[in-house]
């Protein structure tokens, strides 16, 4: 039985305040509901602070994405090892957000996964269509292209290192959630794929659901069984939603 996980990806939200008041809440209102696992993707300024509050705890930290690189001259870039000294257990990659205005590749999010589990962070890779993708009906063909870059590059015995993240487009800050159904015919679909070329890593991986999830969804995106959880933009700036959707995750066990 594979146990929910709860990411919440805040992306270029938040203050030294607001970050300790959001921080200290999820640990008050997580406390009791330790059936499943929770993380926190902060900006890259944040990190010291996400450590400082969450060091001891069963929440985990991550950044929202890293360079393919171990250090260089790369202005403005993050490298692995960086987000290691700061005790992130995740990375985020391949963000819809990353794609779209930091041109990122599929190749290049490839590189970024295999350089990630090297660095011995856990990479959440997302993936998902536009809605004019959508409209035209190849979601599979989309989201198919997107996974199997990255297992050309890693093999598949090494996507078990990380967790996959299906996220629509047009989903994604939008408040349009997919439906349930829909959700879980994307994942079985991608499950089904990874289970061709290897049934225990197929049947292990974690992945995600993103894109609108609100604790009035999460119950019904979370009862499908290869939904493991939720990758959480919107919701989780919010404090008392963001727990209410990592509740309902510790009350689905599977």
């Amino acid at each position: 039985m594979r146990r929910k996980l709860v990411v919440a990806n805040r992306k270029m939200n938040g203050s030294l305040p607001s970050n300790k008041a959001f921080l200290e809440g999820l640990l008050a209102g997580t406390h009791d509901y330790q059936h499943a696992d929770y993380a926190v993707c902060v900006p890259h300024p944040y990190l010291f602070q996400a450590e400082a509050i969450l060091n001891g705890s069963p929440i985990a930290w991550g950044g929202q994405n890293m360079s393919r690189f171990e250090s260089g001259a790369y202005t403005g870039s993050v490298s692995p090892s960086m987000l290691v000294e700061f005790g992130c257990e995740y990375v985020i990659i391949g963000h819809s957000e990353r794609r779209q205005r930091g041109h990122d590749t599929d190749h290049s999010i490839g590189e970024r996964f295999e350089v990630a589990i090297k660095a011995g962070l856990k990479p959440i890779f997302c993936m998902g269509e536009t809605l004019a993708e959508y409209e035209e009906g190849i979601t599979d063909l989309v989201t198919i292209r997107q996974l199997n870059a990255v297992i050309s590059e890693i093999g598949v015995k090494n996507l078990a290192r990380g967790v996959l993240a299906y996220e629509p487009v047009w989903a994604i800050g939008t408040g349009k959630a997919a439906s349930p159904e829909h959700a879980q015919n994307v994942l079985s679909f991608l499950r089904g794929h990874i289970e061709m070329l290897d049934a225990e890593v197929a049947k292990n991986i974690k992945i995600l659901y993103g894109g609108s999830v609100k604790a009035d969804n999460a119950a019904k995106l979370f009862s499908m069984p290869d939904i493991d959880g939720g990758l959480v933009g919107g919701a989780s700036l919010n404090t008392d939603e963001f727990v209410a959707i990592c509740q309902v995750a510790a009350r689905r066990l599977g």
